[in-house]
This record gives structure tokens, C-alpha cells and sequence, in this order.
């Protein structure tokens, strides 16, 4: 048996030998099948939420944080020098030193390093980022810069407060890190205490973004057109750029700066209950066994995190109604987690099928039936589609409100890389729901950590500006 879909992929079908199973099947998986009113919705209420988080005093809370990330300025291709970068958002994080000539590519060299737990989780944040000071002498020692001035560019991939360009205070923990005196505290702060801690190092932290912003720098030094920057792996987030006229919450006169970047932060969208209209049972249940429950409710409807496990949950439910390998629950689909994100991609390949059957038995079924296969990988696409079109129905609505001439849009994820169809799934839907714009999706692998060094270089070339104008 298999699956077909229209050209496009847009409206996967399932077509088995047993029409009473499809129907039941087809009746249960019917809920993530986003209809126009549905999509309309979920966009009307993303704009809505954009706007509110932007106003000084808006009349209810938005979910959005609409953070100003304080970049008024893109890579001009005239940085020129050596800069750092710090690329921490989880228990792996970097260390960079990027190369700039004006008119050549940039060369980066990087140093991967791990954060132990006991330093992860505590009560002071002064090891951490201690911590974070040792490695960067390492770093240093090993390139041969010890005796060198460098700026840094902090990429701190947990949602913070920026007040300004090098001020980022943290709003919370999230992944593995758990540290709660740090929150409310500035993290480019605590990095420069540490730094001048030790003594041994001429290095300044000028700069901190997110991943998603850093992205967005990569790529615009890539492509001038690129406005969007968005993250779509484990988590996802965007970032674009804003008209400062728009930014309400942004006191005082603003001379010479048109546009800034603005960190959306919408993971968390609909952490307020405004996407509660679309939430399936599925998506409740995920919600309700994940580690953080009612917190980055965008991100659970489809994210790498939350993918695999949405799928299992409909297993789970097809298994229970005997619509799936017989009724029979093995030990491992009864495991949090055990289906993966990287497992949707695998079985939405070309060879799909085979793969199909390489999972179940590691899960369990080496006996499967071909309407067994029919669902699962109806299943992936259904569910693959959903988060595509989500996706899309924001990143439309951005460039429907940016109106610019033509856009590129700077991706950085491992779901977005792996998952054979995202990118033709969301090319195709943003250009059906934003008929008027032209624009291309493009991956910048590694562009948080690059991102970070650029911005770090845009720093530097804004100070000397501003030093030129004062003299």
C-alpha cells in the first residue's frame, strides 16, 4: 500500500486495502489536517500578538517578546579585522575566531567544548561562566592570540531582555542549564567580570545575540536581501528586520536608524492560550509530558524536541483502537521519546518504506503489514505538513508586513537540514499565502556562531563610526 500526495505534497492521502480501517484512521488523523479557517486564524492571531508585543502599554500581555536586539545595521562587506565569538546554547558550545577582510570570504577556526552538569546546575553562576573565561584562554593559547585585543560576540541562546547591544539579561533557563541566581542578570556582564577575573586576557565582550539573530547576520553577509533569520531544529525561533517607527516600546529619538532586528522569541507563541483553538488531544498530551508543560507552545506543534513524540502519541491511539500492528503495544513504543524527529525524516525519504521497517523492528515490530507502513508514514507526512504550513503561515505574515522588493531567508536546524521535504513543503506554502512576494529560503549551517563573531565586527565599525563623528 502506499501514500499519495498531490504535487506539492500539500494533502497527504492514505489509501489502504481495508476502506473501514482507512476511514477510522483517516477520522482520528483528521485534527492536524489544518483547514482555511484554521490557517487564517492562526495567522490573524500571530499578527495580533506581533502588535502587542511591540506596543509601550499594551492592553493585555502578548506571548511574543518582540525583543529589539539593538543591530541597526546589516554586514556591508567593509569588516575588516579578528574577531571572537562564543557560541553557548547547550551542553556543547564553541569557541570562534573569525577573519574578516573587506571583499574576501571570512575563515573562522573552532574549538568545541563541553560544559560539565555540577557547572550546568548550582546555585552561583560565577563558575559557569568562569567556566566559560578558562575556555576562551584555552582558545586563545592554542591559536596564538594571547598577546592580541579582541572583541568578542556572545551568542546566548536563552531567551533574554536586550537593553542594548551588549546587555543581555536572562529571562530564563532552558535545555540542561539551571542556574536560577543568574536569571535576571546580565550575561555579557557576568562573561566581562570573569574575563577581567583572570587577568590574562585583553578580551571584551561588545556583542550578544541569540541564535536566530546570529543566523540572520550569517546570512546577510551571504546574500544583502537576507531579512529573516529563523531557527528551525530542536526548538525554533525568528528574528527579522522591523521598521523602528513600529517598535512603540523603544523610548526616545532614534536619528539615522531606519530598522533593527527584532528577536520574535516565538517559540513561546501561544504560551498565553491563544493558540488553544488548534491544539489537538495529541498535542495536549505532549504538552502535558514534556519537561516545561504550558511553556513554548508554538515550538511543541512541531519542533525536533516534539515531532518524534507527537507522532508515537497517534500510534498510541491507532494501536489502542487495534487500527495498528494488531492492537499489539511493544515495550519500546511505550517509551517517552523512543520515535524521533530524525525517524519522520527517514521514513519521508524516497526509500521511506524500508526505512519504515528498519524503525518498527527496532521498536519492536519486525512483522509489520503494508497498510501498517501505509499509516505510519501517513502519519509522518500528515504531521510533517502541519509543521510546515505553521511555520510558513508566520514567516508569510513577516514578509507580507516587511513589503520588501525580495527576501531571503536565512535557516539554520537540524530539521530543516534533515527532513527531505520542509523546504519545498514551505517554499510552497509561503508563496501561496504571500502571492506578492518574492523571496528564497536558504540554509546557513552554523550561522549562530558566525552570526556572533559578524556582530561583534558590526560593533566595532558602529563605535568607530560614532568616534569619528564626536572628533
Amino acid at each position: 500500500m502506499n501514500i499519495s500526495t498531490n504535487s506539492n505534497f500539500h494533502s497527504p492521502r492514505l489509501i489502504l486495502e481495508d476502506k473501514r480501517k482507512e476511514e477510522s484512521v483517516n477520522q482520528i488523523v483528521s485534527a492536524l489536517v489544518l483547514t482555511p479557517e484554521l490557517i487564517k486564524q492562526i495567522q490573524d492571531t500571530f499578527e495580533s500578538e506581533m502588535e502587542l508585543g511591540l506596543m509601550q502599554n499594551p492592553p493585555k500581555a502578548s506571548s511574543l517578546q518582540m525583543e529589539n536586539t539593538f543591530i541597526p545595521e546589516l554586514p556591508n562587506g567593509k569588516e575588516d579585522g579578528d574577531f571572537l565569538a562564543l557560541d553557548l546554547g547547550g551542553t556543547n558550545f564553541r569557541v570562534i575566531l573569525i577573519r574578516l577582510k573587506p571583499g574576501h570570504q571570512a575563515e573562522s577556526y573552532v574549538q568545541y567544548y563541553t560544559v560539565p552538569e555540577f557547572i550546568r546546575i548550582g546555585d552561583h553562576g560565577e563558575p559557569l561562566f568562569d567556566f566559560l573565561a578558562e575556555c576562551i584562554h584555552d582558545f586563545m593559547k592554542k591559536n596564538d592570540l594571547l598577546e592580541k585585543h579582541l572583541p568578542l560576540g556572545f551568542c546566548f541562546s536563552f531567551p533574554m531582555v536586550q537593553k542594548a547591544l551588549d546587555i543581555g539579561v536572562l529571562v530564563t533557563w532552558t535545555k540542561s542549564f539551571n542556574i536560577p541566581s543568574v536569571v535576571g542578570e546580565d550575561a555579557v556582564k557576568m562573561l566581562n567580570d570573569a574575563l577581567e577575573r583572570r587577568g590574562d586576557l585583553q578580551v571584551n565582550v561588545v556583542a550578544v545575540v541569540n541564535d536566530t539573530t546570529g543566523t540572520l547576520i550569517k546570512g546577510a553577509s551571504l546574500y544583502p536581501d537576507c531579512a529573516i533569520g529563523l531557527i528551525l531544529g530542536t526548538g525554533c525561533n525568528a528574528c527579522y528586520l522591523e521598521k523602528v517607527e513600529r517598535i512603540k516600546k523603544w523610548d526616545g529619538e532614534h536619528p539615522g536608524i531606519d530598522e533593527v532586528i527584532v528577536d520574535i522569541e516565538w517559540g513561546a507563541f501561544g504560551d498565553n492560550g491563544v493558540l488553544d483553538f488548534m491544539k489537538t488531544e495529541f498535542d495536549k498530551i505532549v504538552d502535558n509530558n514534556s519537561l516545561l508543560v504550558s511553556s513554548f507552545t508554538f515550538e511543541k506543534l512541531f519542533a525536533g524536541k516534539y515531532l518524534g513524540e507527537l507522532v508515537r502519541q497517534i500510534l498510541l491511539c491507532l494501536i489502542d483502537d487495534k487500527l495498528l500492528f494488531r492492537g499489539k503495544l511493544s515495550n519500546m513504543m511505550m517509551t517517552h521519546n523512543a520515535f524521533t524527529a530524525e525517524h519522520v525524516s527517514e521514513i519521508e525519504s524516497q526509500d521511506g518504506d524500508l526505512k519504515a521497517r528498519e524503525i518498527l523492528e527496532t521498536l519492536g515490530y519486525p512483522s509489520v503489514t503494508d497498510d501498517d507502513i501505509a499509516i505510519l508514514r501517513h502519519l509522518c507526512a500528515v504531521t510533517s505538513v502541519r509543521g510546515a504550513r505553521i511555520v510558513s503561515i508566520c514567516l508569510a505574515s513577516l514578509l507580507n508586513r516587511m513589503k520588501k522588493e525580495f527576501v531571503t531567508v536565512a535557516i539554520d536546524g537540524s530539521l530543516y537540514n534533515k527532513h527531505p521535504k520542509f523546504h519545498q513543503l514551505m517554499t510552497d506554502f509561503i508563496a501561496e499565502m504571500a502571492p506578492e512576494r518574492k523571496f528564497k529560503l536558504m540554509l546557513a549551517e552554523d550561522g549562530s556562531g558566525k552570526g556572533a563573531g559578524l556582530v561583534a565586527a558590526i560593533a566595532e565599525r558602529l563605535k568607530a563610526q560614532k568616534h569619528k563623528t564626536e572628533v
